[in-house]
């Protein structure tokens, strides 16, 4: 697709449309809005213009100009995505949604709360925390990205086993389509069949189909009580092996089972400082529990620490306070910065597979890493299957080799991750970082499908181009 450049006349347009005020063509300045959390060396991409609309009317016609003048647009959270969504992969205008950032409604009756998509999704749980209320739906990164690039990227984190992803509590959404028009999917109803869910099929899209402009999400009890166990295991199968045992045998659903590979506690743990005695233990579960009461949640960790400890665990540190819970979860935590020490260069993966088929996923890992001389920290959420396997770059490697190995063993670990039943990304997205892989992994037809739909809803293809398909 071939798409025209932004001229004096068109930033002239869009300062009348948004104030002038916010519109950014400073290179400087621009520079901000060209990456995200993926490698800026490797990924970024530098836009024409950065617009800051104040609400859906603006977006529309911002659209509805670029629309007209073939220009590329890209919607952008705050940033902190890991696969290059909100990259202006063909440069164009980036529309930062970033003064979209009020809380609209708190509806207690219906359990609901109205925001606009610049709310960063850690303040919408502070703001009903004293009501007695959360929203469940969150990823890790809860104190940096916006609600609405949560909404985008389907976004997961580490309570899904129990709450699931963000896309279970969307109950409605705004959005500005790519061709300018303003429409409203769902809304404050738990049930509704009346044809087809389009609010579905836009959470996840990352920003192709349309950008999110209001957001209804759904809201629950707060629980009373939650307790952490950072378990111990001599090896990985028993670790992995406890994930199914603790449903099924005692019937307790945790909020979360965090993995934690060798490779990865170890170097977190000596980042850190943290002197945990881990002995000869090769695997870590971090199981978080939640309830209406302490003295249920006491039984629950019991039950559930006295099977771990009779089905090989070593060792089960109980984290039952702010203090001793920050102390546990800041290694699972602190592990991408400890490799980040190691070696500023690495590809944060997001594989997910079915959960009983992870332990014959780890010697393929091992073979990998031995393979390339690379280093593969394997970790994340054990409890649905979705593994952080990060390849991290050898210090005496130089970038160009890197960029090579980097390819050959994503694509080696992507086909093992297929045969095994699982896919290339569980919470992040595919973006433009996987994008090239994606067609590798998933079904010719299934992906003609998708193409069907972006075009079906975007003609012109300017709606962040360059993400999850190649259209042309």
């Amino acid at each position: 697709m071939k798409y025209n450049p932004v001229d004096k006349k068109t930033v002239t347009e869009l300062a009348r449309i948004v104030g002038e005020r916010w519109v950014i063509t400073d290179q400087e300045k621009l520079e901000e809005y060209s990456h995200d959390e993926t490698p800026k060396e490797q990924y970024a991409r530098m836009p024409e213009v950065v617009v800051k609309p104040a609400d859906a009317k603006e977006v529309s016609q911002v659209v509805k100009l670029a629309n007209k003048k073939l220009i590329p647009i890209t919607p952008r959270g705050a940033g902190s995505g890991l696969s290059g969504g909100a990259i202006p992969q063909f440069g164009g205008i980036v529309m930062s949604m970033e003064r979209m950032n009020r809380v609209l409604e708190i509806d207690r009756d219906n359990l609901m709360m109205v925001l606009e998509p610049g709310v960063v999704t850690n303040d919408v749980n502070d703001k009903i925390r004293d009501e007695g209320l959360f929203f469940a739906g969150y990823p890790m990164s809860i104190e940096t990205c916006f609600i609405g690039g949560n909404v985008a990227e389907n976004a997961g984190g580490g309570k899904a086993i129990k709450y699931g992803v963000t896309g279970r509590y969307i109950m409605g959404l705004e959005v500005v389509t790519p061709t300018g028009e303003i429409i409203e999917l769902g809304g404050k109803r738990v049930k509704d069949v009346s044809g087809y869910d389009l609010k579905q099929l836009m959470i996840g899209s990352e920003g192709t189909l349309g950008i999110i402009t209001k957001v209804i999400i759904k809201l629950l009890p707060l629980p009373g009580a939650s307790v952490d166990l950072l378990v111990l295991f001599r090896d990985v199968k028993s670790a992995i092996n406890m994930v199914p045992e603790i449903m099924t045998d005692v019937r307790i659903i945790p909020t979360s089972i965090e993995f934690m590979d060798e490779l990865s506690f170890k170097t977190s743990c000596e980042y850190l400082n943290e002197h945990l005695s881990y002995r000869e233990a090769k695997a870590m579960l971090l199981i978080g529990i939640d309830g209406m009461s302490e003295d249920q949640l006491e039984i629950e960790y019991e039950t559930i620490g006295e099977l771990c400890l009779s089905n090989g665990a070593i060792e089960v540190y109980v984290a039952d306070n702010h203090t001793t819970q920050e102390r546990v979860w800041s290694i699972r935590r602190g592990i991408p910065e400890a490799f980040i020490a190691y070696s500023p260069h690495m590809s944060i993966e997001d594989i997910v597979v079915p959960t009983g088929v992870i332990p014959k996923l780890m010697p393929e890992i091992e073979r990998l890493e031995k393979e390339y001389d690379i280093k593969i920290p394997c970790y994340g959420h054990a409890g649905d299957g979705n593994l952080h396997a990060t390849l991290v770059k050898n210090p005496d490697t130089t970038l160009a080799e890197w960029y090579k190995i980097e390819e050959k063993a994503l694509r080696e670990l992507y086909s093992v991750v297929g045969k095994l039943g699982g896919t290339i990304s569980g919470e992040h997205g595919i973006g433009s970082k996987r994008r090239d892989y994606f067609k590798d992994v998933e079904d010719p037809v299934v992906i003609e499908l998708m193409r069907k739909i972006k075009r079906a809803f975007d003609p012109n293809n300017i709606m962040n181009p360059g993400k999850i398909l190649d259209i042309e």
